[in-house]
């Protein structure tokens, strides 16, 4: 019974849209439907997260079918880590969207498609089947191009154009990749693909298929050089929108990268040489293209594809120590990138504007907020003790140890860029005296009623705790991240539980 628990949160999240479905006209009965919903499927992703650590893989077969035949969703820790990231963003941003969205945006299916979007990031992360992964990407992008399109301002429009052509590309390459694996091996079972993948003689064919996979996850995750579309595309919507989309869907990509090449397959030393050049050259051009960047959300779009390169970076280097570093920093840009997204709907709340030669006095007129914010900020920059320390240390290490000195470098100049646009950040943004000076700027946050001001701090104040939780709390979260990496680089043992059932029940 323990392992269908798998199931729960996926169908809360539907359970959840189609009642938000039938109740569209009500607007305040949709935002109270939609918190009590990422509530109860909070707590459900958070008790899978720890039956998962204690059973090490949960797996449920649907219909009953034996692996590698039917319909199979497995959660390992990888899995569960992810799960349990989403719900807490999904929880964040749901609470924060009933006083950040408007009711224009709410009355056209803002909070139903929100909840297709989670449960479409769950199945993602959930699935043992290389083709189910596919029609969960598929749901995702749907529901992710509906959200992008509410208000159908034209700068919305423009965005999600370029948005949904690059991911109906990379969607392409993923499904003709997955008829070449289906092909070669006759099996779409990730655990089956893993054995088979081995007996097919040609080994070419099986190296073009990695690459294909690789491009369109690559598409999907925006590393170099097809990702002008996000920066084009996250700036436009609002920002609670703009939270999920830039903390969760790259990191989709990024997941399914990590699955495939780490279960299926076992990258030779060509492939971890491309991993390594596109790692360096995203962290360049995405670091780059932050330097001349005035609006807070552009700025922070480029540096979504700066940081997506330390991922790809741990990916080339291949060892232990380099996914345990890879796993922390997933944590860590998770939560902090969404935070940081929201923030910059509270930005322009209070100044009507993003625009960074445009703000100003923000650290005086609104200190405690202030303080929440520099928690996300200086734990994005790496600051110590704060979450994005910990993980460099090993990117620096593993990048030194294993004599990739260019990628060394690389990672160097985007860790002090990142520093360098949050520094101008805050002084442009808190530290300077507002242009103007208005009482009806300064008072803009005041007339909120209290429980929208509540709705719109409260899930930044979470964010900030639990980013602050895995700085201080470094060994606890590096124990969780040493126990993913292993089971990562030593692929036999997901196999050998979803293949024969060999896991503690």
């Amino acid at each position: 019974m323990i392992t269908n628990f798998i199931l729960a949160p996926i169908l809360m999240h539907l359970f959840t849209a189609i009642m938000l479905l039938f109740t569209m006209r009500y607007l305040r009965l949709q935002r109270i439907i939609s918190v009590t919903g990422n509530i109860i499927a909070f707590v459900l992703c958070l008790r899978l997260f720890f039956v998962t650590l204690e059973h090490d893989y949960l797996i449920v077969q649907i219909g009953n079918w034996q692996a590698p035949f039917g319909i199979i969703f497995v959660s390992d820790t990888l899995s569960a880590i992810m799960v349990l990231l989403t719900a807490i963003v999904s929880l964040s941003v749901g609470i924060y969207s009933t006083a950040a969205i408007n009711p224009s945006r709410i009355r056209f299916g803002y909070f139903m498609n929100f909840h297709f979007l989670i449960m479409g990031l769950l199945g993602v992360f959930l699935t043992g089947d290389i083709f189910n992964l596919y029609v969960w990407f598929e749901i995702v992008i749907i529901s992710s191009f509906v959200l992008l399109t509410l208000g159908g301002k034209k700068m919305q429009m423009e965005g999600a154009i370029k948005y949904v052509s690059l991911n109906m590309l990379a969607s392409a390459v993923f499904l003709t990749a997955i008829g070449i694996l289906y092909g070669i091996t006759g099996t779409l079972n990730m655990a089956d693909l893993a054995v088979k993948i081995g007996e097919v003689e040609n080994e070419g064919l099986v190296s073009v298929t990695a690459l294909l996979f690789f491009a369109g996850f690559g598409i999907k995750s925006a590393i170099f050089p097809m990702y002008f579309w996000l920066p084009s595309s996250y700036h436009t919507p609002p920002s609670a929108i703009a939270a999920v989309f830039g903390s969760l869907l790259t990191k989709m990509g990024v997941y399914a990268l990590i699955r495939t090449f780490t279960l299926i397959f076992q990258p030779d030393e060509f492939i971890q040489w491309v991993f390594i050049i596109i790692a360096i050259l995203t962290l360049i051009t995405g670091g780059l293209g932050t330097i001349n960047k005035k609006s807070v959300r552009r700025l922070l779009s480029y540096l979504i594809v700066c940081h997506i390169g330390y991922l790809i970076a741990c990916m080339g280097l291949y060892t232990e120590l380099a996914f345990v570093g890879m796993i922390f920093y997933l944590m860590h840009d998770v939560v902090v990138k969404s935070n940081l997204l929201m923030i910059t709907g509270i930005l322009q709340k209070i100044r009507n504007t993003i625009d960074m030669t445009r703000l100003g006095g923000f650290g005086k007129d609104y200190p405690k907020i202030s303080f929440l914010i520099a928690i996300s900020m200086f734990s994005l920059v790496g600051i110590p003790p704060l979450s994005g320390f910990w993980p460099k240390i090993q990117f620096f290490g593993e990048s030194l140890k294993s004599g990739h000195y260019v990628l060394l470098g690389a990672i160097i100049f985007a860790s002090f860029v990142t520093l360098f646009v949050m520094l101008k950040t805050w002084s442009e943004v808190f530290w300077k005296d507002s242009p103007k000076r208005l009482t009806e700027d300064i008072d803009r946050f005041a007339p909120l009623r209290k429980e929208n001001k509540f709705a719109l701090i409260a899930p930044i104040a979470f964010l900030a705790f639990v980013s602050l939780y895995l700085g201080l709390n470094a060994g606890q979260v590096y124990d969780l991240a040493h126990r993913t990496a292993e089971e990562l680089m030593n692929p036999n043992h997901y196999i050998d539980a979803v293949l024969n059932g060999n896991f503690k029940k």
